[in-house]
């Protein structure tokens, strides 16, 4: 089952941006990972399953997305 992630820049809950390049599927397990790339410091591309990419997290009390879409 494909899950459908909008490419663009992202904000973790943490402050920093991140461009999402696209989703990968593992060739054995068939889970999705989001590729995507940090927008500061070196820069690095990294990868995290699209369920944890995705999901509701609670910090301090608030319920909020780990990462959430602001630009294209």
């Amino acid at each position: 089952m494909t899950n459908k992630i909008e490419k663009g820049i992202y904000q973790h809950f943490k402050g920093q941006k991140y461009e999402v390049l696209g989703v990968a599927t593992h060739s054995e397990t068939g889970e999705q990972y989001v590729v995507y790339k940090a927008l500061y410091g070196d820069f690095g591309t990294w990868v995290r399953p699209l369920e944890m990419f995705t999901e509701i997290i609670e910090r301090n009390g608030e319920i909020i997305s780990r990462f959430v879409y602001i630009d294209k």
